[in-house]
């Protein structure tokens, strides 16, 4: 079996096994992030309703109008800052964060860092 197809079913049970205990709600919803090789999104979500609130991802337009050559992790943190400012917008000042079964390091650290400066308490 290739290597690229086991560490991708690793992941997605490592983030079953977290979904199970994170779930987010009208009061404090969820963010969700998704990594793969070139580019990062996140997503905030109200679980019960199965709605997605605001999401960010670094193909977005008004990320890419900066035209600017950046690293991945400086990419993280454009859609960290990026997904905190959406939430502001819309009300929300506390979620949940769901790390989609990545480990909180790298581009998923300097996401959620990011978004802690916008005002985004997770």
């Amino acid at each position: 079996m290739p290597k690229g197809n086991r560490s991708r079913e690793l992941r997605i049970a490592r983030h079953k096994r977290l979904r199970r205990r994170v779930a987010g709600t009208a009061e404090r919803p969820r963010l969700s992030v998704f990594r793969s090789l070139k580019n990062i999104s996140a997503q905030i979500i109200d679980d019960t309703q199965s709605h997605t609130l605001a999401s960010a991802s670094s193909l977005d337009k008004d990320l890419q109008a900066n035209g600017t050559k950046r690293t991945k992790t400086e990419w993280s943190k454009a859609v960290g800052a990026s997904i905190a400012r959406k939430a502001a917008e819309k009300g929300i000042s506390q979620v949940v964060f769901d790390r989609g079964g990545y480990r909180y390091h790298g581009r998923v650290k300097s996401l959620a860092e990011a978004a802690r400066e916008e005002g985004l308490i997770i």
